[in-house]
């Protein structure tokens, strides 16, 4: 296990800071948001990661609200884009203007920036957008750059992409790609709330009562707790169930019946990645410096449930991405190894 002393001074304190904060975050953001702590705790684990969320839920589950919560808490600023069909790729990135220079009169193309510059960045109903826009997004959300006529143009940092879409509406709307699909680290599924919650929400949303939330960590404060999430260890086994875990998503796969019967297609290295990186994260809220499989496990649904298909077999039989984890993971015994 990594002891402090491994730590630059800074670097423990901030995370010492981060594991006594976890409770007074939440209780910062749940003073606009009611119950849905999992959902607020994975948006947490994802900036720590330096990773994009899409949320998932009907309309009017606080989704955009949530994301504008989160913002405030960490002091980061703030952009929103609402996704349209009529939505150009310039309308996200920004695009060379023609400027008159008044001492001169001389004209010249200045770059105007987009909102993509930013360091939140809502893509509300992102499905709402056709391919080519959406497509503006994968170089800002894998390169944290964007190019404008042949130039390169750094984002800020730190910078996330938490974006929405409705599950159940269809006119109007544009599936996302696979490949974009997995620049995501997280698929959150926003659930309805629960009676108490709703009675809750009602209470506080039709009163005029406005709660303002605290700023606990500033940009650079989460520059310095990304940086020391990538260091936190981990052990050799808990590689090895993080692997054979992708693995057995993935269809022909011996001793695995799941993948091959009830998946078309499974998992890539990136969602290892991702599960390691959100361990690391989960272990740190939690004051520990080790990676456990239990918080593999506790991950693996928002990690895995965009990055796998289900065959017609698999729909046909009403069984969810959801459902088949669940499975997968039975397979597994803690230290890795299948059953």
């Amino acid at each position: 296990m990594m002891q402090d002393k491994e730590w630059s001074e800074t670097e423990a304190e901030l995370v010492r800071r981060l594991g006594q904060a976890r409770e007074q975050m939440l209780a910062e953001m749940h003073k606009i948001i009611v119950g849905q702590e999992e959902v607020l705790e994975q948006l947490i684990y994802a900036v720590l990661c330096r990773g994009h969320c899409l949320l998932e839920g009907v309309p009017g589950l606080a989704k955009t609200v949530m994301v504008q919560t989160l913002g405030a808490t960490l002091n980061l600023t703030f952009r929103r884009i609402q996704f349209t069909p009529d939505l150009m790729p310039s309308d996200i990135t920004g695009t060379d203007i023609i400027q008159e220079d008044p001492q001169s009169g001389r004209r010249q193309l200045e770059f105007m920036a987009g909102p993509i510059f930013t360091n939140l960045l809502l893509a509300d109903e992102i499905n709402r957008a056709p391919p080519k826009t959406q497509a503006a997004l994968l170089e800002a959300m894998q390169e944290r750059r964007t190019t404008c006529r042949g130039r390169t143009y750094e984002l800020p940092s730190p910078f996330f992409v938490l974006a929405t879409q409705n599950p159940i509406e269809q006119e109007g709307t544009y599936t996302l790609p696979e490949a974009q699909l997995d620049r995501f680290m997280f698929m959150v599924k926003v659930g309805y709330p629960t009676q108490p919650d709703e009675i809750e929400i009602l209470k506080r949303t039709t009163g005029d009562h406005a709660p303002e939330v605290k700023a606990l960590f500033s940009a650079q404060e989460i520059l310095q707790l990304q940086r020391a999430v990538r260091r936190v260890p981990v052990a050799e086994h808990v590689y090895e169930y993080v692997v054979n875990l992708v693995h057995s998503t993935r269809p022909g796969v011996r001793d695995v019946p799941d993948a091959t019967k009830w998946l078309q297609w499974g998992a890539g290295p990136r969602a290892g990645q991702q599960l390691i990186l959100g361990g690391k994260a989960r272990a740190l809220l939690r004051g520990r410096y080790h990676v456990s499989t239990e918080d593999i496990n506790a991950l693996a649904k928002p990690v895995l449930r965009h990055r796998i298909i289900c065959n017609f077999a698999a729909q046909a039989g009403g069984l969810t991405t959801d459902l088949l984890v669940e499975r997968l993971i039975a397979h597994l015994h803690p230290s890795g190894e299948q059953i």
